[in-house]
């Protein structure tokens, strides 16, 4: 397919004001130019143009916030000068698989002050003798070549990067609700205060266990009183009966 129709079709009735990513891969280009891609695609932050047997880049419309280029697999061998003029911002840029032979043709980049990625895998600039130092001497702004820093530290993924900002912002929102903590700290007091409640409870069961028993020793104990005094009074009944059972007989004998 054509890169101009491919273009259309990638736009899905949407304005080229309003794309901010447009991937071209494996159209072709027209006679190895770009072709359909003006400025009005001024939003563009992400434009990937992967083997499109791209020869030249002279065509690139001005994308001043343009921070991702893919242009792996092409036939470019020069001419990158364009870039720093039409993509100031470019922080990304991808030229792995091209013509690109010296340092000579790769010393244009370092007007793009901006770029933190390069890449320049199987090209033949690679073959060179020094070659990762002599580009880390060349574009001191990059971080990562062909995938690793200075030290082979290889270079987060974009997703790691959203990830990474994901979890700041969790951070952020944890200190804003205060440490876990605080509230670890608050559940153990409150389960210091149900113990203490049941402790409270339990002691109250007890008093009032203790105190109905004493109120039963009281009863028990006016049950006996009134006991013994039952038997003191039967007693006294039968003293006045034997008293009185010698003067019934004393008085049968007058008789």
């Amino acid at each position: 397919m054509e890169m101009k129709k491919r273009i259309n079709l990638e736009l899905r009735n949407q304005a080229p004001e309003e794309v901010t990513e447009l991937v071209l891969d494996n159209c072709k280009s027209s006679n190895g130019e770009i072709e359909g891609l003006n400025d009005s695609f001024k939003e563009l932050e992400f434009l990937s143009m992967a083997n499109v047997q791209l020869t030249s880049l002279a065509k690139l419309p001005t994308l001043s916030k343009l921070r991702k280029l893919e242009l792996s697999d092409n036939i470019i061998s020069g001419g990158l000068e364009v870039l720093a003029e039409r993509c100031p911002n470019l922080t990304y840029l991808n030229l792995s698989g091209n013509k690109i032979k010296d340092l000579g043709t790769v010393e244009a980049l370092q007007n793009l002050k901006n770029l933190k990625s390069l890449d320049l895998f199987n090209c033949e600039i690679t073959n060179l003798e020094d070659y990762r130092d002599s580009i880390f001497d060349l574009l001191q702004q990059i971080t990562y070549l062909d995938g690793f820093d200075q030290e082979d530290n290889e270079a987060p993924d974009s997703e790691d990067d959203d990830d990474e900002g994901d979890e700041d912002d969790n951070d952020e929102d944890e200190d804003e609700a205060g440490p876990p903590g605080e509230y670890e700290e608050d559940d153990d007091e409150d389960d210091g205060g149900s113990d203490l409640g049941e402790g409270e409870e339990e002691e109250e069961v007890g008093l009032s266990y203790l105190m109905k028993e004493e109120i039963q020793d009281e009863d028990d104990d006016d049950d006996y009183v009134e006991e013994g005094g039952d038997e003191e009074e039967e007693e006294a009944v039968r003293g006045e009966k034997r008293k009185r059972d010698p003067e019934d007989e004393g008085e049968e004998e007058d008789d």
